[in-house]
């Protein structure tokens, strides 16, 4: 069986884009399955599959992700990787399904888990939205003249928040114009609006999106033909949306590569090492398993004193 890819919401699974990709597994937050539950469903996991990969943003609330340590904790496994990936939900949602993609490849567990950061920093994600009065200013700066303009009825504006956060106004209906690897030149809106747009992917990408309490139109009808997409899919909005951008008005957007070829023939051209610690092969800096660097860190300066002094 391939490695098992886990996330903690069925809103967070994308259709597979084809009968071979399997689905995810779901690890229940706390208040839907007690620790009992949860220790026998992660068991019935890695009995079945192996190895889980699960996905642990860190817009996760506290309790579901000290549950996921506490199970990993408790049954003394080293074949849960829990990795730290900061995308929005969509986002993560489409990281999840290239991860699914990917296990039935000949990679190992080690390989598919430290794939993930590889794999994030080819997705665009982004949203269009009524306002950013409450988006946080460390995810994307907003300016003291875009929070002003949120608070207008007609306002809308493109965020791009991963790889690039990126902010721009747009038109009154959601105009505005961008372009495929792009200029970040200023394009007039369709109703006098003017926005400098997000750069968009330079590679063959699909484009995923969710609507949100925003009626626009705006992502599909001219995003998608700037960024030259090669296929446009909508989705249910994950409930951790309206919160991770601050406003329930918007309409998610997340691109990435949707070709299992490309997606394997660029996790296959990075070298693969052997953990230090674990064992397991990686690609990267870290294992995706037990999260030890590739090579041992240098002792700090404070610690090579503290060893000089004690010596007779």
């Amino acid at each position: 069986m391939p490695t098992a890819i886990a996330v903690t919401s069925a809103d967070l699974v994308l259709p597979a884009p084809d009968r071979h990709t399997p689905g995810a597994a779901l690890l229940h937050p706390p208040e839907q399955h007690d620790l009992e539950a949860a220790l026998a469903g992660t068991s019935a996991l890695l009995e079945r599959h192996g190895h889980v990969v699960a996905l642990v943003p860190p817009w996760l609330p506290r309790p579901t992700v000290q549950r996921l340590h506490t199970v990993r904790a408790i049954l003394e496994t080293d074949r849960i990787a829990l990795l730290d990936i900061d995308l929005p939900p969509l986002g993560t949602a489409l990281l999840a399904r290239q991860l699914r993609q990917l296990s039935v490849c000949d990679f190992s567990p080690g390989v598919i888990a430290s794939a993930a950061r590889l794999l994030s920093h080819y997705i665009f994600a982004g949203a269009l939205l009524g306002s950013v009065a409450k988006l946080d200013r460390v995810r994307v700066p907003v300016g003291l003249g875009a929070h002003a303009r949120s608070w207008s009825p007609s306002a809308q504006f493109a965020v791009l928040a991963h790889p690039t956060p990126h902010l721009a106004r747009l038109g009154s209906a959601g105009g505005g114009r961008g372009g495929r690897g792009g200029s970040h030149a200023s394009h007039a809106g369709s109703h006098g609006g003017v926005a400098d747009l997000p750069a968009g992917p330079d590679f063959a990408t699909h484009l995923t999106f969710a609507r949100g309490q925003l009626t626009s139109d705006w992502v599909a009808a001219e995003l998608a033909p700037a960024w030259q997409v090669q296929g446009v899919l909508e989705n249910p909005l994950p409930a951790a949306s309206p919160a991770w951008w601050g406003t329930p008005k918007l309409v998610e957007f997340a691109a990435g590569i949707p070709d299992l070829s490309v997606l394997y023939q660029l996790v296959a051209s990075v070298r693969r090492e052997q953990c230090r610690w674990c064992g397991l092969e990686l690609i990267g800096d870290r294992c995706g398993f037990c999260a030890a660097p590739l090579t041992a860190p240098p002792p700090s300066e404070a610690a090579a004193t503290s060893t000089g002094r004690s010596r007779p």
